[in-house]
């Protein structure tokens, strides 16, 4: 049974002319990009072009200098940012058990007591961590963190997902549970808009690219055309492993 959320859709996402400014630099610099509901979106870039900012923005963490960003017609607010999970490359985990931190976002979404239980042991059985849900989240290792993290988000039922570099670091076993956790959401109709460095991992998971270059969008093309037949001289030198200018 999924969680109540409004009768309007979040999407389309529709980003326009945005600009973030800190430390006298342009860090986003007129952005304009446009998501629709559906194919998992890998965004993609050299160091400092822009991606987890990007993230931060459309979800309403921090504001833009300038420009606009609406979900479905509407600016990011405290209820369109509960219909949405952003998890970060390092996990923000609570001092309590592992089964404790599901719990926690369940009730913050409004979930009742009855179903807590019964969902945090639903998800962490799927993100491999059962056999943990009483230990102290903090002391698990790197990657069943991240792992909780991810569960915690996708327990929650979001329509749009926003990971920042997931398997960042990570052993081999817990990237593939998680790209697998990832799969599932897309599967079931989640949104996926997902920042990664790892080429690969886009090539696997990707339907749909955005390719940002010093705070714009250099190029937003289908995941195969992107890797096959790259549009500009940068995305090319991306794909090909080269030094991006």
């Amino acid at each position: 049974m999924p969680l109540e959320v409004g009768a309007d859709g979040l999407l389309p996402l529709a980003v326009e002319g945005l600009v973030f400014e800190a430390g006298g630099q342009r860090l986003i610099d007129g952005l304009d990009l446009r998501l629709e509901a559906g194919p998992l979106t890998a965004i993609l870039g050299p160091n400092g072009a822009g991606k987890s900012l990007l993230l931060r923005l459309l979800h309403g963490l921090i504001a833009p200098s300038a420009g606009r960003v609406s979900w479905g017609g509407r600016v990011p607010e405290r209820a369109l940012r509960l219909r949405q999970a952003l998890v970060f490359q390092r996990p923000v985990l609570l001092r309590r058990s592992v089964a404790a931190n599901l719990r926690y976002a369940l009730a913050a979404h409004g979930v009742d007591r009855a179903r807590r239980k019964a969902l945090a042991a639903e998800w962490l059985a799927r993100a491999g961590l059962g056999h943990l849900a009483g230990r102290p989240a903090r002391v698990l290792s790197g990657g069943e963190q991240q792992r909780l993290a991810v569960a915690r988000a996708l327990a929650c039922e979001p329509e749009v997902l926003l990971l920042d570099e997931p398997t960042a670091s990570l052993d081999p076993a817990s990237a593939q549970a998680i790209e697998t956790l990832i799969r599932e959401a897309r599967a079931a109709g989640t949104k996926v808009v997902l920042v990664t460095h790892d080429l690969g991992q886009a090539w696997r998971l990707a339907e749909q690219v955005v390719f940002l270059y010093r705070g714009r969008v250099e190029e937003h093309a289908a995941a195969e055309d992107f890797f096959v037949r790259p549009a500009s001289e940068r995305a090319r030198a991306f794909v090909a492993g080269r030094l991006v200018l």
